[in-house]
């Protein structure tokens, strides 16, 4: 435990939220139970995405009971992705924790993750092995997913889509996250050098509310994952992606406009009415169209990573961000 508390002090728990007034408080009263008992420091961050059904009063409740709970309120909805890349920015403690607000993930496992952590790794992320979710539109959609992703990107995991996990603030700050990029989070940190471990996780049928998110957002993920792929093995360098293109595509035109030539010389063939003429064409446009490509990408490359003041979200309201949230309660007693 002394080792532990070296290393890693409190526990900042980032929970996006989108119309769960049903389960703001029980979420909130079983996650503070479990972090009261733990004795580490900890603070709990809502991100409220634009929710229209009285959630934000159930959080501003939650906030004036309890200063270890903290408000980010967006202006509108601007999805899971850039409300759990807001929390983690304003996170201040050694371990970022991302979970879902509708009770499906449980509070339990965070000792057990933060232990982990403890061991070297830089981020832990959840395995719902026993999902309890509905089989058509959820759980079969995201073993399509998971097999895909892991097949794609090489980096083996089993479940993607679980928001539990617990990381090294200094990590989690770095990984930009847009789109549905928050599924790619332990992806997005291998690349940069973290050591991923997974860990088998709780997982509860949703009690309350209804869920936010359906087949429809499989073919998102699709999209994103050609995002990933790019931004994993091409981004610092565009040019070695659309410059190999553009040198087959010239390879191309070099072989047809020879054979086009060639076919002029020794057989007289007419040139206006030979299709490869219209290839050479064709494949010298490309070609330049590839080039072009790569090194507009080369420049904005180098000017992204000059400017590093983007945010893809606007904050209406932060709460109890002031106050000092750090202190360690006694556990609850009956």
């Amino acid at each position: 435990m002394a080792q532990r508390e070296a290393e890693l002090r409190g526990v900042s728990v980032v929970v996006p939220m989108y119309n769960e007034a049903a389960n703001a408080r029980p979420f909130w009263e079983n996650l503070s139970s479990v972090l009261d008992a733990y004795g580490q420091p900890y603070e709990i961050i809502f991100v409220d995405d634009g929710s229209r059904d009285g959630t934000v009063d159930e959080l501003r409740a939650l906030a004036a009971a309890d200063p270890h709970v903290k408000l980010v309120l967006f202006r509108r909805n601007y999805g899971q992705t850039a409300a759990m890349h807001a929390g983690i920015q304003h996170a201040s403690l050694d371990v970022v924790v991302t979970m879902d607000g509708d009770q499906q993930n449980d509070p339990r496992d965070i000792p057990m993750m933060v232990e982990k952590l403890s061991e070297g790794f830089d981020l832990v992320h959840g395995w719902r092995k026993d999902r309890q979710d509905a089989l058509v539109n959820r759980k079969i959609p995201s073993r399509i997913a998971n097999w895909l992703i892991s097949r794609v990107t090489r980096f083996p995991i089993h479940d993607l889509g679980c928001t539990l996990k617990a990381m090294r603030r200094e990590i989690a700050q770095e990984l930009e996250l847009y789109g549905e990029m928050h599924r790619f989070i332990p992806i997005l940190a291998h690349q940069r050098g973290a050591r991923c471990v997974e860990v088998v996780a709780r997982h509860h049928p949703r009690r309350l509310g209804q869920t936010k998110y359906g087949i429809s957002r499989t073919f998102r993920v699709v999209l994103d994952l050609m995002t990933v792929t790019y931004l994993l093995r091409y981004f610092a360098s565009p040019m070695k992606l659309f410059g190999m293109a553009g040198l087959f595509t010239f390879a191309v035109t070099a072989v047809a406009a020879a054979t086009t030539l060639g076919m002029k010389i020794a057989g007289g063939v007419d040139m206006t009415g030979n299709p490869l003429l219209l290839l050479t064409a064709m494949s010298m446009f490309v070609s330049v169209q590839f080039f072009s490509l790569g090194l507009l990408g080369e420049v904005n490359a180098r000017i992204y990573f000059s400017d590093t003041s983007k945010s893809s979200y606007a904050v209406r309201e932060l709460i109890n961000f002031e106050r000092d949230y750090t202190t360690v309660r006694l556990p609850r007693t009956a």
